[in-house]
C-alpha cells in the first residue's frame, strides 16, 4: 500500500490547531459559522492522523524492546505478541485514514433529478424506459427516499419515451450518479411475434439537485410559457391550460413541466432548469480536471453504454467494472441493485485513493 502523505498530514493537523485557537479566542460572529463547520469537517480526520501516529509510536516502543539486549525474554515475547496486534490496528488506521482523505464530492448528500428516455429500439425501448424507471423508484421506497413525477410522455402500450422526476433524500446524488449512461437490453419484445430476440436501449441521466444558493437565475434570464398538456400523455397528464414552459435565453436550456397545478408546474420546471444549469457547472469544472479523473467511473456521458440486461440469460452485467450479477429480477426490483452500486462506489473510491497517493 502506499505511503500517506505525511506532508499535507502535518498541514492538516496544524490547520485543526489554528482552528480550535480562533474558536477557543472568541471568533467574529461573521466567520464563526464558517469557522466551526470548517472545524468539523477537520476534526474526524485530525483525530485519526492523530490515533494513526500513537499506534506508530506503539509500534517503536515495542520495536525497541525487542531489539534490547537487556530486556528480559519473556517481555520480548509478549512484545512480539502485542506488535502483531498493533500492526492489525494500523492497517485498519490507515485505511480509514485514506477514506477520510478523499476528496469530497460536495453534491454527494443532495436530492436528485433522474431523467429517463426511450433510446434505440421504437416501443420496445419505452418499455424497458419504464422499466427502469420502476427500478428506481422501486429502489428509492427501500432507502426512505420520495419520488415526484416532474413530466412525462407515454407510448400506446404504456411505455415511456421520456420521464423526468425528483428524488429526494439525503445522499440520492451519491448513490445514484453512476447509472448516468446508456442502458441496453437483450429481450423477446411484447410486439415480436416471430420470438426472436431484440436489442434496445434507454438513456438515462442523473443530476444532483440545485438549490437557490447553488444557482442564481436572473428574471430576465428566463422566459415563461403557459400551454395546454397534449399528446400521449396518460393519466399523469393534466389537460389543462396548466403545463410550463421556461426557456433559459443563455443557454438556449428548455425545460417543461405538466403534472400538477400551474404553480406547482413552475416550481418543479425552475427546479429541473436549476439542476441542469448546475450540472453544466460541474461539468465545466470537471473538464478542467480531467487528467485527475482517469482512474474513476465512467464519465456520466449519455453516449456511453454502462450496462446489459440480458433476459434470456437472467444477467446483468455492468460493462465499466466488469461486474455480473444473475439476478436480473432482483435488480429490475430494486433490491439488489445496491450490489452494483457498491462496486461501483467501491471502484470510485479505489481510483481516487490510487490517485491520493501518487499525489
Amino acid at each position: 500500500m502506499n505511503a500517506l502523505p505525511l506532508e499535507k498530514l502535518d498541514k492538516l493537523v496544524q490547520r485543526w490547531e489554528e482552528l480550535q485557537a480562533e474558536l477557543n479566542h472568541g471568533a467574529s460572529p461573521a466567520s464563526y459559522a464558517q469557522l466551526t463547520k470548517e472545524f468539523a469537517e477537520l476534526n474526524p480526520v485530525v483525530e485519526s492522523i492523530l490515533s494513526l501516529r500513537k499506534l506508530e509510536h506503539e509500534r517503536r516502543d515495542l520495536t525497541d524492546l525487542m531489539r534490547d539486549p537487556s530486556a528480559e525474554a519473556g517481555l520480548k515475547e509478549l512484545a512480539e505478541e502485542e506488535l502483531q496486534l498493533v500492526d492489525l490496528r494500523l492497517d485498519e488506521a490507515r485505511d480509514k485514514l485514506r477514506m477520510l482523505l478523499l476528496p469530497k464530492d460536495a453534491a454527494d448528500e443532495k436530492s436528485a433529478i433522474l431523467e429517463v428516455r426511450a433510446g434505440t429500439g421504437g416501443d420496445e425501448a419505452a418499455l424497458f424506459a419504464a422499466d427502469l424507471f420502476r427500478m428506481y423508484t422501486r429502489y428509492a421506497e427501500q432507502h426512505g427516499w420520495k419520488t415526484e413525477i416532474i413530466s412525462v410522455s407515454e407510448n400506446d402500450l404504456g411505455g415511456y419515451k421520456e420521464i423526468v422526476a425528483s428524488i429526494s433524500g439525503r445522499g440520492v446524488f451519491a448513490r445514484l450518479k453512476f447509472e448516468s449512461g446508456v442502458h441496453r437490453v437483450q429481450r423477446i419484445p411484447v410486439t415480436e411475434a416471430g420470438g426472436r430476440i431484440h436489442t434496445s436501449a434507454a438513456t438515462v441521466a442523473v443530476l444532483p439537485e440545485a438549490e437557490d444558493i447553488d444557482v442564481e437565475i436572473k428574471p430576465e434570464e428566463i422566459r415563461i410559457d403557459t400551454m395546454r398538456a397534449g399528446g400521449a400523455g396518460g393519466q399523469h397528464v393534466n389537460k389543462t391550460d396548466s403545463a410550463v414552459r421556461i426557456t433559459h435565453l443563455p443557454t438556449g436550456i428548455v425545460v417543461v413541466s405538466a403534472e400538477k397545478s400551474q404553480h406547482q408546474n413552475r416550481r418543479l420546471a425552475m427546479q429541473v432548469l436549476r439542476s441542469r444549469l448546475y450540472e453544466m457547472e460541474r461539468d465545466r469544472a470537471a473538464q478542467s480536471r480531467a487528467a485527475q479523473r482517469r482512474g474513476q467511473v465512467g464519465s456520466g456521458d449519455r453516449s456511453q453504454r454502462i450496462r446489459t440486461y440480458n433476459f434470456p440469460q437472467g444477467r446483468v452485467t455492468d460493462h465499466r467494472i466488469g461486474v455480473t450479477l444473475h439476478k436480473l429480477g432482483e435488480v429490475l426490483e430494486g433490491t439488489a441493485l445496491d450490489e452494483v452500486v457498491d462496486a461501483l462506489v467501491a471502484h470510485n473510491q479505489a481510483g481516487e485513493l490510487a490517485a491520493l497517493s501518487e499525489a
